[in-house]
């Protein structure tokens, strides 16, 4: 199993998958470095600074992720002092603080570098269309998972 071609997983869905992941993963933290924090707490800064008063269930359907999964990034972000939440009756609203609002251009420049480097190696249409194809197959997989075939 000297190279990738012999591997008898290269043609696996699940080892591509998340091995694409993997890599992808390390060049986001290696983008974001710059803006302390990580690429996730970062997403979510650049959410809130674009929808004040979001709400944690709709920031999770924004970003794909389970509302447990946001409540954390939103409990570091909030004791760090980035993002304020804010509640009226049962509803949580999440707010930017200076510091996201300081940060929001270092963060997106973050952004724009990661497609940067993974559109260098791709090649730009390339990049865009492997976007294209892993959210579509996300999205069909997704409604399987929620038994809706």
């Amino acid at each position: 199993m000297a190279d990738d071609a012999e591997s008898p997983f290269c043609n696996c869905l699940f080892f591509t998958a998340n091995a694409l992941g993997r890599t992808i993963t390390r060049l986001a933290e290696e983008s974001f470095a710059p803006t302390g924090l990580s690429p996730s707490h970062a997403f979510v800064v650049m959410a809130v600074n674009k929808t004040p008063g979001v709400t944690p269930t709709a920031l999770a359907a924004a970003m794909q992720l389970e509302r447990s999964t946001v409540t954390r990034l939103v409990d570091y972000l909030d004791n760090k002092g980035w993002v304020k939440r804010k509640s009226e009756g049962r509803n949580i609203y999440l707010y930017p603080e200076k510091p996201a609002k300081v940060a929001d251009a270092r963060i997106r420049k973050a952004w724009q570098g990661l497609y940067e480097k993974y559109a260098q190696i791709l090649g730009q249409e390339a990049a865009r269309n492997l976007t294209a194809a892993t959210y579509a197959a996300h999205q069909q997989l997704n409604i399987i998972k929620k038994g809706r075939t």
